[in-house]
């Protein structure tokens, strides 16, 4: 099985949570980190779970987050 790399960009993050509502493996949580515009961005908490779907790039209004195949 393929291993994904989770990347979100902190700095677009505003930490709506719609990336977090529609994982369907549970791998990102708000963090405790503030970016520069005040907002507690989220993070890759368990990405040894995931599965590479893209619903949260996708969902994301601002572009916040990107996926990998690990080795790539």
């Amino acid at each position: 099985m393929a291993k994904f790399k989770v990347s979100v960009v902190a700095e677009r993050c505003k930490s709506c949570g719609y990336c977090i509502k529609y994982c369907p493996k549970n791998v990102l949580e708000i963090g405790t980190e503030v970016n520069a515009k005040g907002y507690e961005y989220v993070v890759a908490a368990r990405t040894e779970d995931c599965v590479g779907c893209l619903s949260c790039g996708r969902v994301c209004p601002d572009g916040a987050i990107e996926i990998y195949k690990e080795g790539e």
